[in-house]
This record gives C-alpha cells, sequence and structure tokens, in this order.
C-alpha cells in the first residue's frame, strides 16, 4: 500500500542572510567585539603571559639580590686584586732592597763581614759558604756561609750587635763560643752560621 507525502512550502523557504544595514545587527557585533577587548584586557591585567604581577614583582626582587650579591663579589675580587698587587710590589721592594746581585754578592757580603769585624775588634778566621735555590724561585738562593772567629766576650758582642744593624740581611743562624788559652784569659773562638739571600737575574745563571 502506499503513502504519499506532503512538504510544508514553509519548510523549503531559505533564511534571508544577514542585513548588515540593520540597527540590531550592529548592536550585537559591537557588543561582542567589547566583550572580546574585555576579556584580553583582563588576561594582560591579571593573569599576564609572563606571569602576575606578584611574579613579575618576585622575579625583579630576585634579580636585585643577584645583582646585588655579584657586585659585592666584585668589589670583594678588586680588593683582592689591590692586596696582591701592594703584597707583590712590597716583595719586589724587599728583595731590592736586602738581596744581593749574584754578580756582587760574594765581594759585598765577605766585605761587609769583615768591616763589622775590624770595627768590633774581632779576628776573622777561614769562612766557607753554601748556595742553595730557594724552592718555588728560580732567581732566589739561599746562601749559608760558616765563619769561624777570634776575640774577647766584649768584643764578641759588638760584633753581633754590629751584624743586627747591618744595612744586608744577613740571619744568625747558629753561634758556638768557646774559651781560647791565651795570656789575656778571655779570648773566645767562635764559630758562626748566617744566612742570607741572593738574587740571580733572568739570563745569569748562577
Amino acid at each position: 500500500m502506499s503513502k504519499s507525502f506532503s512538504v510544508s512550502p514553509r519548510l523549503l523557504a531559505v533564511s534571508p542572510s544577514l542585513n548588515l544595514k540593520d540597527p540590531r545587527v550592529l548592536v550585537r557585533a559591537a557588543l561582542g567585539v567589547l566583550v572580546v577587548a574585555n576579556i584580553v584586557a583582563a588576561l594582560l591585567v591579571f593573569k599576564p603571559w609572563g606571569g602576575s604581577a606578584e611574579d613579575l614583582a618576585r622575579e625583579q626582587i630576585d634579580l636585585q639580590q643577584q645583582l646585588t650579591s655579584i657586585t659585592a663579589r666584585l668589589d670583594k675580587t678588586k680588593s683582592l686584586v689591590a692586596k696582591a698587587e701592594r703584597a707583590r710590589q712590597a716583595g719586589d721592594g724587599f728583595l731590592t732592597q736586602y738581596t744581593t746581585d749574584r754578580r756582587t754578592t760574594f765581594s759585598t757580603i765577605f766585605a761587609e763581614l769583615e768591616h763589622v769585624a775590624t770595627e768590633a775588634g774581632i779576628q776573622p778566621r777561614p769562612a766557607s759558604y753554601e748556595l742553595d735555590q730557594v724552592e718555588g724561585s728560580d732567581t732566589l738562593y739561599q746562601m749559608d756561609i760558616s765563619a769561624a772567629y777570634e776575640g774577647s766576650y766584649s768584643s764578641l758582642l759588638k760584633f753581633v750587635n754590629l751584624l743586627d744593624k747591618s744595612p744586608r740581611f744577613l740571619i744568625i743562624e747558629s753561634l758556638m763560643a768557646a774559651p781560647q788559652q791565651s795570656s789575656a784569659g778571655d779570648l773566645l773562638s767562635v764559630t758562626i752560621k748566617l744566612d742570607t739571600f741572593v738574587c740571580e737575574q733572568p739570563g745569569n745563571p748562577i
């Protein structure tokens, strides 16, 4: 049994296109744009893409603290460099003033010892020396001098005092005195060990 269907003409009607000149359409579009703009503005103010205002403030504080710490370390490093430079200059000045050059050290040191002994009234006896390089230095050497003298107790005291005041950097490492048989009765035989330092200029090997 066949059945027939009928379609209402209203269902086949095509919806008319939007009328952009319609005031209601324009108002709805403007309201939509305003809503979108408000949403974007709210995101930027209350939840920026880079973090909230509180996050940015904390980040700024952290960066400022890091900068302060780096500046403090830099100032400390500059201070250490300045101190090291002053120490180097002081060391160079000390070596210049209190060490002798290899080319003249033997004549200078032994002439000084002879001068001090003569002024103190003590008689020099044969002397010997050894020269050893100071560990960690390519130009500095320690000179060990073993010397013998004869004289009275008062002359020995004056000799030691003059050595202490000598412009040469002479260190008394040890001193031994023994009475000597003499008509005066107060003659001493003295053995003394002295240390001094020798600076060798680069290019003039010892």
